[in-house]
């Protein structure tokens, strides 16, 4: 019995590890183009050139901390993403990975 449960705990540490590293940690990004539609975005690396299409259907999205709306995104060029690297398809399109937060902070306006 020993042995199973030990064999079991260590392929539930090999599968969490497996389902962290397709998490891209959060980083800053160009946003290139959205589509309403099916709510993808085209990204672009800072400072890189690399190119992800992502699907943001389920995303949260913050701005200053405060809950907005996809459309939200047309305003700005820099965000910050949190996806899921993996390949995939949604409407045709061939995708980068399935974002799980996108986050934008604006300067504070001077008074």
């Amino acid at each position: 019995m020993r042995v199973i449960r030990r064999r079991g705990a260590v392929l539930l540490m090999a599968l969490a590890f497996a389902i962290w590293l397709h998490a891209v940690e959060a980083r800053k990004y160009r946003l290139l183009s959205i589509t309403n539609t099916s709510k993808l975005i085209l990204v672009s690396e800072i400072p890189g050139k690399t190119k992800y299409v992502l699907d943001a259907a389920t995303a949260k999205i913050t701005i200053d901390g405060k809950p907005a709306e996809f459309h939200d995104l047309k305003a700005y060029t820099v965000i910050r993403v949190t996806f899921d690297a993996r390949k995939g398809s949604k409407d045709g399109i061939e995708l980068d990975g399935v974002v799980k937060e996108i986050s934008i902070s604006t300067p504070e306006n001077p008074k």
